[in-house]
């Protein structure tokens, strides 16, 4: 009777054991290309990523980024393409007005794939200060903001209101966004993220952890794959973060920018961050 107990445990727990393992691999593992239940041992994307105190700093591992994604960027082309990039830098031609803020933001819905969204109160196209609006330093009635924050293509910056959070999907081009999409790549640049731990420059103090996220996810919503965007110590910084992968499986991206939304006050232990060049694989529809 003994033996008999012993052989039953033995079996529940090597079954308990199974599922656990099981369990475990479709939670880390990614999924195959139909976007089905299968799970499959997870190749990791391609990382890019750069950081520091100019536009140089990271001008060469945002070429390498757009050499990976390929050839060419398709800018505002309305008809599908078999490959090559989207990017928006958000300077409409190098106008420097500030946009008001809206969600959705649709301005590039139809032309280049992309809708952004916030949970805040809408994003806003604005260059650091200046301008007829005066810019984010206005906006947010935060003068520190002109010096801060650093466009990498001149002049504006983009920039969630009444939050720290930007999420994107992605569209066919021409399809007003009645055709979901999904692609190889996503990066963005980044100013005045700061040291992940240790004391801010300047007027900012305190440790701080690191507090700006790019997180990638497929057309089922499953996490593919996350990452802290690099920081760089000082005013004005800049930073990059992007990854590919061999085949279009991004549907959406989740963006959180500092530790806190922008506003009047730049307090002890908050990193606040404004984004500029978006840089993605061309759309493709889902299957």
């Amino acid at each position: 009777m003994k033996k008999l107990s012993s052989t039953l445990a033995i079996c529940v727990l090597l079954a308990f054991a199974s599922l656990t393992a099981g369990a475990q691999n479709k939670t880390f593992g990614t999924f195959d290309r139909d976007d089905d239940d299968t799970p499959f041992d997870f190749v990791a994307p391609k990382v890019f990523q750069a950081a520091g105190p100019t536009i140089a700093s990271i001008q060469s591992t945002v070429d390498e980024y757009r050499a990976a994604l390929g050839q060419p960027n398709n800018g505002n082309v309305t008809t599908p393409q078999a490959g090559g990039r989207r990017e928006i830098n958000w300077d409409g031609g190098g106008v420097n007005t500030t946009t008001a803020p809206v969600t959705p933001f649709n301005v590039f819905l139809n032309t280049r794939g992309s809708q952004f969204t916030t949970p805040g109160i809408g994003l806003t196209q604005a260059p650091p200060s200046g301008g007829l609006q005066g810019g984010l330093a206005v906006l947010f009635n935060n003068p520190s903001y002109g010096t801060i924050f650093r466009t990498f293509s001149p002049s504006r910056l983009f920039a969630p209101v009444g939050s720290n959070i930007t999420e994107g999907q992605f569209f066919l081009p021409g399809s007003n966004g009645n055709v979901p999409a999904k692609v190889t790549g996503f990066g963005a640049i980044f100013t005045d993220v700061d040291e992940p731990s240790g004391s801010g420059p300047g007027n900012k103090h305190g440790n701080r952890q690191a507090s700006t996220l790019i997180q990638y996810f497929n057309s089922e919503d499953r996490l593919l794959f996350s990452s802290f965007v690099p920081a760089s110590p000082g005013d004005g910084n800049l930073s990059f973060f992007g990854i590919v992968f061999d085949d279009a499986r991004i549907a959406r991206v989740r963006i959180t920018t500092g530790n806190v939304a922008l506003g009047p006050d730049d307090g002890r232990k908050q990193d606040v961050v404004a984004m500029d060049d978006f840089i993605y694989g061309e759309p493709q529809p889902l299957p």
